[in-house]
Order: C-alpha cells, then sequence, then structure tokens
C-alpha cells in the first residue's frame, strides 16, 4: 500500500490515503473521472507490467452508496453484504443478464455503476462472485464488503465535509 500512495503522489493525486489492504485509495485531484483512471493505469501498468483496471468513485458517490443497501431489508449482518463496483454502466438491465433463481439465496440489485449483493450463506462459496459478475455483465468489477463501504464513506466524509 506504501508503494500505491507513492504511485498517486508521483502522478499527482493530492494527500493519498488507503483503507485496508485491497487497493482503497482515498485521494484529492483535478483531474475528471476519465483521467483519473487513465493516469492510474498507466502508471500501474509502468510500475507492475500488467494490466490493472482502475474504479473510481466521487466522495458523494461512496457517501451516497453507502447511505443505504436496497437489500439490507432481508435483515442480513452487514457481513453478509457487499457492493459490486462496476467501471461503467451496464447496457441492460442486470436481470436480463444473469438470472435471480440461478444462485439458490444470494440476491442481487442493480442501481447505476453498483450491483448490491446479499450472500445469506455468505460469499466463499457463492458463485455469484467476482468472476461471474464480470463474464455475465460484460464489464470490469471489484467487490466490495459492506463494512469497508461504509467505512470509505466515513473517511470520505472527514476529509470532504
Amino acid at each position: 500500500m506504501a508503494d500505491l500512495r507513492e504511485l498517486a503522489t508521483k502522478v499527482g493525486l493530492t494527500d493519498p490515503k488507503t483503507y485496508a489492504q485491497s487497493g482503497n485509495l482515498i485521494f484529492e485531484t483535478d483531474l475528471d473521472e476519465a483521467g483519473t483512471v487513465a493516469v492510474l493505469e498507466e502508471t500501474l501498468k509502468a510500475r507492475f507490467s500488467f494490466d490493472m483496471r482502475v474504479i473510481t468513485r466521487s466522495a458523494e458517490e461512496i457517501r451516497e452508496i453507502a447511505a443505504h443497501h436496497p437489500l439490507s431489508h432481508l435483515g442480513l449482518d452487514h457481513r453478509l453484504l457487499q457492493v459490486a463496483f462496476l467501471d461503467r454502466p451496464l447496457s441492460q438491465p442486470v436481470g436480463d443478464l444473469i438470472e435471480a433463481d440461478e444462485h439458490g439465496p444470494d440476491r442481487f440489485q442493480a442501481d447505476g455503476r453498483e450491483v448490491y449483493l446479499a450472500y445469506p450463506n455468505g460469499s466463499a462459496r457463492s458463485k455469484l462472485g467476482h468472476a461471474l459478475l464480470e463474464s455475465r455483465l460484460g464489464v470490469s468489477v471489484t467487490l466490495r464488503n459492506w463494512r469497508t463501504v461504509s467505512r470509505l464513506a466515513e473517511i470520505a466524509s472527514s476529509r470532504c465535509g
């Protein structure tokens, strides 16, 4: 994570901070989203010699996402909730791409560039995971558990008011 912060500083991102060990990077920039993604992907490829997709959200977007998980009404422990962040909006409804009944008790609901996930039996053995989401949805995806999403929103709020 120290390397990631150093790279972020070198490309002009202001006050980069990391959270957890999964590439969560919080920073400030004057670049638009496309510019931020491009500079980070190019820099990461130059440093690590392989393509790495970067998915970003603004502080406001993270706070809105964390404000309410649409599947929380299922009454599951927050540890069983996740969010799939997509690199772009879907071209068709997620229900046209993934059948709800195909994954047992696991549930999903799309909203914009996010797919909210609920795993009543945990995500470890679920087939409704990263690989399936990317292949069926045709977009790049990164998953975060609800605790991480909530913590990122807290950090964003403390930094951006």
